[in-house]
């Protein structure tokens, strides 16, 4: 908020302020789409798969996404009004919270993505030996590590957040994972059609193929509404920090609310991903909101 004032000192673009309403409303529906789809999965037996399990990774990361983001305006909101102070140390340990949850949002987000490009990766090129690699207990195993490191490190990010030797690797990390997931991509799809004509012979060969592209083409989605969403943000972080004096890094800075409002927005288009790609679970929800058995 103070880089905010600032820029508006050394820059005449107008600061976009997005109303607490429109935030609130954003937040609420997407917290309920990602516990519907955690829902969905607990319910549904046929849906206790490693891959949906990393799906429900991607949902609580959008849901903490959110909800740091209603627990930021509720906190404003409570300053603006008098009941909190900006400056003492119960609001600058409840805003190392919120930091946390934030990075532990994003974080979560990234490892998730990257869980879900590998599982597609081992469908697509390992098929006949998936069940053996990709486990159900591997896939708990590989998300307790995954939440572990993610929590270790939002609560060592956000104790440290003003030093630069912290807030280089976070801003790091988001470049070097989208590049390593893109890598796996390129890798995939292009040898996607040599694999398929390798196991053309198989009976089910087709029918495999077909399925396992189209969980590529979903990860693809996913990882385009991804970058979309939390990309501007994490610039946002980048050009506060490096050159916050600049008026072109001021203007960019003052629409920070509409970047704030895009994380959120990524929380409500990922379970219509999952209900528009996912025939068992777009059922499931049918089955859920029709309250039928």
């Amino acid at each position: 908020e103070n880089i905010s004032d600032f820029s508006l000192n050394i820059t005449d673009c107008t600061q976009v302020v997005v109303p607490e309403e429109v935030f609130f409303t954003v937040a609420a529906v997407g917290i309920l789409e990602n516990l519907l789809v955690l829902i969905a999965v607990i319910r549904n037996k046929n849906l206790h798969l490693p891959m949906y399990f990393f799906i429900c990774s991607l949902a609580i990361s959008d849901m903490l996404g959110s909800l740091y983001k209603t627990l930021e305006n509720i906190f404003i909101i409570l300053c603006k009004m008098g009941y909190l102070t900006r400056r003492g140390d119960f609001e600058k340990k409840l805003d190392d919270a919120m930091d946390s949850m934030f990075i532990l949002s994003l974080l979560g987000s990234i490892f998730s993505l990257l869980a879900i490009a590998a599982d597609r990766y081992i469908t697509i090129f390992y098929a006949l030996r998936y069940h053996n690699i990709m486990t159900l207990r591997r896939a708990l195993v590989i998300l307790a590590i995954i939440w572990t490191f993610c929590a270790g490190s939002s609560i060592a990010i956000a104790l440290f957040s003003y030093e630069v030797a912290t807030v280089i690797p976070f801003t790091i990390l988001f470049p070097l994972m989208m590049f390593f997931i893109l890598c796996l991509y390129v890798h995939m799809f292009l040898l996607a059609r040599s694999h398929a004509k390798k196991i053309a012979t198989l009976p089910t060969s087709a029918v495999h193929q077909r399925t396992n592209m189209k969980g590529a083409i979903t990860l693809t989605i996913f990882l385009g509404v991804f970058l979309c969403c939390w990309a501007p943000f994490v610039l946002h972080i980048l050009l506060a920090r490096f050159c916050p004096h600049n008026p072109y890094c001021a203007c960019y800075m003052s629409i920070f609310h509409v970047n704030g409002t895009l994380i959120m927005c990524n929380a409500i288009i990922d379970p219509m991903i999952y209900a528009f790609r996912s025939p068992e679970l777009r059922s499931t929800f049918k089955k859920m909101l029709c309250c039928t058995r």
